[in-house]
């Protein structure tokens, strides 16, 4: 069934290629609107998307937290999965650097730049420690999980789980017994919704070819090429990380997730491909305590593709402006996005609004947005795959630095728990 519904997700990218392609060719008159009503269908699908995440995330996270046992082991979970978080964007951001240093995509920009006095319409606004705290904890969790803010989710989340663990066993049972059954009953939700993923990428590619087509590629060429280019020396890096790391089972978790990649690179959504990821990981073997835990933090944190990404354009928004930047300036804007870059879960086109507001503290014209905003979907599938490649490694290297990566299984209709003991009974040991 795996290798099959790959195939049908293939498919649907090639048809939606094709007849995006005749939509833009032969109805000039009528391709907005084609595409407008065909993305309708790829947009009601990454609402059902949206409409599990919160509580298969929530459902998930407090069972894999609850069942993990002692608070120390929690916070060594914790520090590692944020010390390869922070490793993983510094590299990447740092790659992103490297690159548009070498390749300057920028210097020679053929194309007419725009005003610097025009607004990209996004909502810029400058960094501040107050803002991102403030974001990070939940004024209501109901709120949270109606904006599907995952970060939020996961604090309230974690204070849950833990209180939950604390009780006796006797109180904690039922309740931790229906989290249980409520995780089981969102992946069979998820298992329904992704039998609409084909239709899902047919339409999303075909939108957003038939409102473009092809040729708006070409106008950016060098920088497109570029930072695929960059894309696949980072992804040779995750995986050569992934094979010295857990071994050679790791060209095993590649496979598993190659629906969720696929996923998200025809959708443009690492979100989209969030249920997938989880399914994958669990096959492979990895811990369901581990991978509940990490893989939402992940999609706030570690963003590998987005970081990338962000020094990528930023500086070479720069080059096309002539804009002098020193190696320290450049040092500066990776410190700044390497925060400015963690509270923004959640916001639509996210990796746009952390560069325009970066953009805004060097002094380097917000409206050199405007250039690439055109493409940046083309750009986002790229982004989005990276990011879900990153998060998979993340997660699978955790769970094998904690002695919780077993052997690869085949999954049933009801083998997919949040966590891998029976409700209510105790955490065996792990040393």
């Amino acid at each position: 069934m795996s290798s099959r519904f790959t195939q049908y997700i293939l498919i649907a990218m090639a048809l939606g290629i094709v007849m995006g392609t005749v939509v833009f060719n032969y109805m000039p008159d009528n391709r907005v609107a084609i595409a407008a009503d065909v993305n309708l269908v790829a947009m009601l699908f990454l609402r059902l998307i949206k409409m599990i995440i919160a509580p298969l995330v929530f459902a998930t996270l407090v069972g894999g937290i609850a069942h993990m046992g002692s608070g120390s082991r929690l916070g060594r979970i914790f520090a590692k999965t944020m010390g390869w978080f922070v490793t993983a964007s510094f590299v990447s951001l740092l790659l992103g650097l490297i690159m548009v240093n070498l390749l300057e995509p920028g210097a020679n920009f053929p194309g007419t730049l725009p005003d610097k006095s025009q607004s990209t319409g996004l909502p810029v606004s400058a960094f501040s420690f107050e803002k991102f705290l403030m974001h990070l904890i939940p004024t209501s969790i109901a709120d949270a999980m109606a904006q599907n803010e995952i970060l939020q989710i996961v604090v309230f989340a974690v204070f849950f789980a833990v209180a939950l663990g604390s009780m006796p066993e006797e109180r904690a049972k039922p309740i931790l017994s229906m989290i249980d059954d409520l995780a089981h009953i969102m992946l069979k939700v998820t298992g329904y919704v992704m039998l609409f993923a084909p239709l899902a990428v047919w339409a999303a590619i075909m939108a957003t070819v038939a409102k473009n087509g092809l040729g708006v590629l070409w106008k950016l060429i060098v920088f497109m090429g570029g930072f695929y280019l960059s894309l696949m020396i980072l992804w040779i890096i995750l995986i050569v990380v992934g094979f010295i790391v857990i071994g050679p089972r790791y060209k095993d978790l590649l496979r598993l997730i190659r629906e969720p990649l696929m996923i998200a690179f025809s959708t443009a959504s690492s979100e989209a491909a969030y249920p997938k990821t989880l399914e994958g990981l669990n096959r492979f073997g990895a811990s369901s305590r581990i991978s509940s835990f990490v893989l939402p933090l992940g999609y706030s944190f570690n963003l590998d593709g987005t970081m990338m990404y962000c020094t990528f354009a930023s500086v070479f928004i720069a080059q096309t402006y002539h804009i002098d930047m020193p190696l320290g300036t450049q040092l500066a804007m990776l410190a700044t996005l390497m925060i400015t870059s963690k509270g923004v879960a959640g916001v639509p086109r996210a990796s746009l609004v952390v560069i325009a507001s970066t953009l805004s503290q060097f002094d380097i014209p917000e409206a050199g947005l405007l250039m690439i905003m055109g493409i940046d979907t083309f750009l986002d599938m790229g982004r989005s795959a990276t990011n879900v490649i990153g998060n998979s490694l993340a997660t699978a290297v955790v769970a094998k630095w904690e002695g919780e990566l077993k052997p690869e299984h085949e999954l049933g209709p009801d083998d997919v728990v949040p966590s891998d003991t029976v409700p209510g009974e105790p955490v065996p040991a792990t040393h």
